[in-house]
């Protein structure tokens, strides 16, 4: 980073070098209209061959899978394709950082060779663009990562995550974008913007994987890798319809991928896929684990990938399973449309032979308090440090500075929780959070167990089904809640987001006010516009245990094909 130019002008040749990487032949016309729907405007602008709309099309990812190791279609023309729409969803959302063209094709070339060559694909991966957080390093790219000051600097070697992509066939081809510091659920930073979603523009994708998010659900790349700390994978998922995938601690490798608040070891981030498919989490994940990441990545469990717990053996073979439906996490309430979705899903799963219990709240407030505390431990040191190096002013809010949409909310309830200046914690201070930390991850366990004596099925809860968040998709600088999801990162339990339905303002009317438990609680309840919200998906998480990875992804099966098979009823 040169000293002698300023932060704005930083980011202002960054954002023109972003701009100059795009093949001129590849512009489309954007509507001007923020709140309509942009998910048809890749299939009319033109841009777009047959062939490639179909390839984009196909968001099936095993079918895709299928096609390119068999070489009935090739890695060139599958990474062109999504090249294209995942440039088109630039163009209309502001979801990517770095697009490298040349390179992501030279790789597809080398890919479609080895097939010729040896008459077999290179691994599970083979010929698969994949999509990349703006966290995972790719080396000659810089890795901005929302701050100003990280502009220029060059990654000298891959990401594990990456190396181990390259093993397997796949083709990176884009990385997207994230907001300044990571820790918000909304995608806003100086250097490139704003990416909204494009199920209405208006609207934030979530954060801080929202450039994936908005990607993704533009089908601008077929599988992307989050990130999620605090819910970074599941509400872009959830507010952009997809599926995906918050894994354990250290289940997955993150080694030599960049981070805020690096060396926060308590409340670990860890990486996810997100895709329009479900086959394509499971895909993802088996073959990462597949690769043994442990023997390139110190941290990651040396933990096989077990079919047996996929097939749910130690849930009666995903046969009469019992979930527990968590209506309400007793800090805010949540909006209609995403009671609806439970009730959908609790229907469905009773259809289909499983029982559903409601989930009771343990100890939510201690555990908020104790999980935002440690996050806060530093007192903000961490994200005003890479800040002050450039001079860049540290972000307060994602509200756009024109217009903002109107929020009765001065702060958060976690900003409440910890204090509007939390001080920089001693580390016998966050020693002692820790412990309580553990002490309340036990009382939870034991809570879960204990619900073996209303399940009527020999064991405890099979699994936690929730609201991601107390709304869908909301305005940008609206989204102020994150605890449906960061609850189960401070308790580490494996999470997978899936679609159930849109919001039907016909059906999702207001409801009158219930007793509001906190400042934040009532104003999300007035936040809910059933015209705003209108024609946005509704995404909910299943939530299993610790490094249930196998499971979670199976029970989400099962739900997956109960909601299919309750709609063609």
């Amino acid at each position: 980073m040169s000293q002698s130019q300023t932060w704005q002008e930083l980011c202002a040749q960054k954002k023109k070098r972003q701009e100059e990487s795009i093949p001129k032949e590849w512009r489309i016309d954007v509507p001007a209209d923020n709140n309509q729907s942009v998910l048809q405007v890749p299939l009319t602008c033109g841009l777009l061959t047959p062939a490639e709309i179909e390839i984009t099309e196909t968001t099936d990812v095993s079918i895709l899978l299928g096609k390119l190791a068999t070489g009935v279609w090739s890695s060139v023309a599958v990474t062109t394709a999504f090249y294209k729409r995942a440039v088109i969803a630039q163009q209309l959302t502001n979801c990517l950082t770095e697009i490298f063209v040349e390179r992501a094709l030279a790789r597809a070339k080398e890919v479609d060779e080895y097939l010729a060559k040896y008459g077999k694909p290179i691994g599970p991966l083979h010929g698969l663009p994949i999509s990349l957080k703006d966290q995972f390093c790719l080396k000659g790219l810089e890795t901005i990562m929302g701050y100003a000051s990280w502009i220029g600097q060059y990654a000298e070697r891959d990401s594990v995550l990456v190396e181990i992509l390259y093993n397997l066939g796949a083709v990176p081809f884009v990385r997207t974008n994230v907001p300044q510091t990571l820790m918000w659920g909304e995608t806003f930073n100086n250097v490139f913007g704003r990416t909204t979603n494009p199920y209405n523009r208006y609207m934030t994708p979530g954060g801080s994987s929202g450039g994936e998010g908005a990607l993704v659900a533009l089908k601008g790349s077929p599988l992307g890798v989050g990130t999620d700390i605090g819910g970074s994978v599941r509400i872009p998922s959830a507010f952009c319809g997809l599926y995906g995938l918050r894994p354990s601690y250290e289940r997955l490798p993150y080694a030599n991928a960049l981070n805020a608040q690096e060396g926060q070891e308590s409340i670990s981030s860890v990486l996810g896929p997100m895709s329009n498919s479900l086959s394509a989490i499971k895909i993802f994940t088996k073959a990462i684990i597949d690769a043994k990441p442990w023997n390139k990545d110190p941290l990651a469990v040396r933990k096989e990938w077990s079919e047996r717990e996929y097939a749910l053996q130690g849930h009666a073979g995903g046969v009469g399973l019992c979930f527990g439906v968590m209506w309400d996490n007793g800090v805010v309430r949540p909006h209609p449309p995403l009671v609806r979705a439970m009730r959908e899903v609790k229907e469905a799963l009773e259809a289909a032979g499983h029982r559903v219990i409601d989930w009771e709240p343990h100890r939510h407030l201690e555990l908020y308090k104790n999980g935002e505390s440690i996050f806060a431990a530093d007192g903000g040191h961490d994200y005003r440090t890479e800040c002050e190096k450039s001079g860049e002013p540290l972000l307060q809010t994602m509200s756009p500075n024109d217009n903002p949409h109107e929020y009765d909310l001065d702060e958060p309830f976690a900003k409440t929780l910890v204090g509007p200046n939390p001080e920089h914690k001693s580390a016998y201070e966050l020693w002692q959070l820790h412990k309580e930390k553990r002490i309340l991850r036990k009382s939870y366990l034991d809570h879960w167990e204990a619900t073996v004596s209303r399940t009527g099925t020999g064991r405890p809860v099979d699994a936690i089904i929730s609201p991601v968040a107390p709304y869908t998709a909301v305005p940008h600088g609206c989204n102020s809640d994150a605890f449906y999801t960061t609850l189960f990162n401070i308790l580490d339990y494996a999470a997978a987001v899936f679609p159930v339905t849109f919001v039907d303002k016909e059906v999702d009317v207001v409801v009158p006010p219930h007793e509001f438990r906190n400042h934040e609680d009532k104003a999300v309840y007035k936040l809910y516009d059933p015209e705003l919200f209108h024609g946005l998906p509704v995404g909910l998480q299943l939530v299993g245990r610790t490094l249930e990875e196998e499971g979670v992804i199976g029970m989400t099966e099962v739900v997956d094909r109960a909601l299919k098979a309750a709609r063609h009823k």
